[in-house]
């Protein structure tokens, strides 16, 4: 059965990304080795006939024959990028669409469906929200906190890989349950 898998700033082929000088640098001893292992990661995951929804950031400060090399052993049917910052290169690789920001429906709790608002960016308000709908969000690399209803999906929030609808609602019962500790 086919899912859909969410997943955000992988950043492959970007050197900088592993510095110290990074708020959140990876752990990797060489940007190789980060690649592979994404990709890895990346294909534990996502099943042939699953669909991706990259948020942005693919890769950064490498060739389109790089870009294009990576984007060639990732699994999945059919895989859509939500454009962020960096992908200038990115969006040129054969995505089944290219959008700016993207409001998809996923299989909810109890067997319903559920709207999710598709960014790069966080949003404080996202179209639907007053309706339930969740927001999916990249860019921070696990600096902002997610909320009952919004979580950033990137790559260092979960173990380096994308993730399922499922694994975002436990996240974001964490999130709520978080907010109720908070003072």
């Amino acid at each position: 059965m086919s899912r859909q898998v969410f997943v955000s700033d992988t950043h492959f082929g970007h050197r900088a990304i592993l510095s110290p000088r990074m708020q959140n640098p990876r752990p990797f001893a060489s940007i190789d080795e980060h690649d592979e292992a994404l990709i890895a990661n990346w294909n534990s995951v996502v099943r042939p006939e699953d669909t991706v929804w990259h948020l942005g950031d693919f890769c950064y400060r490498c060739s389109e024959d790089y870009a294009r090399s990576v984007f060639g052993r990732l699994r999945g049917r059919r895989c859509f990028l939500v454009r962020g910052n960096h992908d200038r290169i990115g969006s040129r690789l054969p995505w089944d669409g290219v959008f700016d920001v993207a409001q998809v429906v996923v299989p909810g709790p109890g067997g319903s469906s559920k709207g999710v608002w598709l960014s790069h960016y966080a949003h404080r308000v996202w179209p639907r929200m007053h309706r339930g709908d969740l927001h999916l969000f990249g860019h921070s690399h696990g600096t902002l906190p997610g909320t009952t209803a919004s979580t950033d999906v990137g790559v260092d929030c979960f173990a380096f890989r994308p993730v399922t609808i499922d694994e975002i609602y436990v996240r974001l019962a964490e999130n709520a349950g978080a907010a109720t500790l908070a003072p």
